[in-house]
């Protein structure tokens, strides 16, 4: 063992009844250094570090912290041994203020004293260069102040080990660049940081070493220096794979939705959407990006029928068939809009909530909705069963059986599953809301593939995204929203990611249609 070494894993194998999630991993964590982990959906990292948290304990195998063989079996035994980690959806209570987030559930000698606690938080974030308001209630802050909050809980309880789940998967550029430079400041500091992610390029930026499971076993560890994002790409699938996004131009792209004014209220009374106008062109991805909770999701719930729209606002549809007649969305529910023949198809931010019937397994989910005959992908399957076979072997979703409840799939292969069927629909207008949050590399671009294979039939694809280098390669065009409003519709070819980054913080009155 190093002298600078954390954690040694030793044999561990972890087991969900059949499903085999780890199996006779043995590696390390050192101080002083940010270890990226890396693998497709189901290869076992979240699982593995999840263990290392005290949430789940593993079957075999032995876990030392700093030489010494322990005990992990809650979060609490994790917290004693310096290790915390921040998951990707976040544990916070929206009506209590950052400080009072940060202390709960702690026992403080003498009783809770939040003016100390506000002094304690403040030093840590002078330390490493957080931006806090220890004052602040959740429920007024951004996602990367929920986020700072987060990871300044796991400093505060002392955490020297620390693992972050996708921590950039709903950041700005700006806001990645910012926790960054903190995880180089804790690094500077001695603590040890594991970064579980899927953006290749941010593993190059932040990480010192990188290490790869497959199939819930442990591939090896590379330098980050001595590798590059192909030869991670290959160590994750086991085969040379593609890495590029092919974006062919529009062929003949033609209005397929046509949105004015658009102004849409929540159920609180706040304006979620301001006056949107622009057109969804058929045989374009039309990128929508933004910080979250900047209307993405009400944008699209509001095209399916969802949302309550205001008066004066239009929502035309024009069908592929060439038809002259437009029809008009706004006042017509989910139902209404399916029964006037309009062929939309909708992956939805939540995925159990709203896309999936968690309890069903994909041949039931797959019954949700009816298909039309015909060739191509997914849809020359002639029955429910024989369709969720082929989205199960098309884009590998790892289940005992397409019987098994949805629910107790992982995040990814959830996905896997709602965007297949949707596509399996041949719609005329697809919209896709973070289509591959969650996926692993290789399914990730399976996905991208399939998009612009449904862009080249002539399919309007709506596709909102978090990763603006994604963004900028796979679209045409990007509607940038920034509270509610359009504050910006620019060409993915010609644009930059600051351009973008800059849009997505700061309305410009000027280029709102394009």
């Amino acid at each position: 063992m190093k002298q600078n070494t954390a954690i040694e894993l030793r044999h561990i194998t972890k087991t969900f009844g059949k499903v085999v999630a780890n199996h006779d991993i043995s590696m390390e964590i050192r101080r002083g250094e940010v270890l990226s982990l890396l693998g497709e959906n189901g290869s076992g990292k979240t699982t593995l570090m999840n263990m290392l948290a005290g949430i789940y304990f593993p079957d075999e195998g032995e876990i030392l912290v700093d030489g010494a063989p322990v005990t992990i079996a809650s979060p609490r035994d994790a917290f004693q041994y310096g290790i915390g980690m921040v998951h990707q959806h976040f544990k916070l209570v929206d009506i209590f203020t950052a400080a009072e987030n940060i202390v709960l559930g702690l026992e403080e000698p003498g009783g809770l004293d939040l003016k100390a606690a506000a002094a304690r938080i403040r030093e840590i974030s002078d330390r490493y260069g957080f931006e806090i308001d220890p004052d602040k209630k959740v429920y007024d802050m951004s996602v990367s102040e929920k986020q700072t909050v987060e990871i300044v809980k796991v400093l505060y309880r002392g955490a020297d080990i620390l693992i972050l789940d996708e921590p950039t998967a709903v950041l700005t550029p700006q806001e990645t660049d910012r926790l960054f430079e903190v995880m180089r400041n804790m690094r500077a500091d001695g603590k040890a940081l594991v970064i579980i992610t899927h953006k290749l390029h941010e593993v190059m930026e932040i990480s010192d070493r990188v290490a790869v499971l497959r199939k819930g076993e442990y591939i090896g560890d590379v330098a980050t220096g001595e590798t590059d994002p192909q030869k991670l790409t290959d160590m994750m699938v086991g085969h040379a794979t593609t890495l590029n996004i092919d974006r062919p131009e529009p062929v003949n792209p033609t209005p397929r939705l046509e949105v004015k004014d658009l102004t849409v209220y929540d159920s609180m009374g706040v304006k979620r959407l301001d006056h949107l106008t622009f057109t969804a062109m058929g045989g374009e991805i039309l990128g929508i990006a933004g910080i979250a909770g900047s209307g993405q999701k009400e944008l699209l719930e509001a095209i399916a029928g969802l949302q309550d729209i205001t008066k004066g606002a239009s929502i035309l549809y024009r069908p592929m068939d060439g038809g002259e007649t437009a029809m008009e969305l706004v006042g017509k529910t989910p139902l209404q809009i399916s029964r006037a023949g309009v062929s939309l198809a909708f992956v939805p931010e939540d995925r159990l909530g709203m896309g999936l019937v968690g309890s069903l397994g994909m041949s039931g989910n797959m019954l949700l909705r009816s298909y039309r005959s015909g060739k191509g992908f997914f849809t020359d399957r002639k029955s429910p069963e024989h369709l969720a076979e082929s989205v199960k072997e098309e884009l590998e979703v790892v289940t005992p059986s397409t019987s098994f409840p949805v629910r107790r799939l992982s995040g990814g292969n959830v996905q896997k599953v709602l965007v297949g069927r949707e596509i399996a629909q041949k719609p005329s207008v697809l919209m896709t809301a973070y289509a591959v949050r969650g996926l692993d590399i290789n399914t990730s671009y399976t996905i991208y593939r399939l998009l612009t294979e449904q862009k080249m039939k002539g399919v309007a694809v709506i596709y909102v995204g978090e990763d603006l280098d994604v963004l900028l390669e796979l679209c045409d065009r990007i509607l940038v929203l920034c509270g509610g409003q359009i504050s910006g519709i620019v060409d993915a070819r010609t644009t930059t990611k600051k351009e973008v980054g800059l849009l997505m913080t700061k309305f410009r009155k000027e280029g709102t249609e394009g």
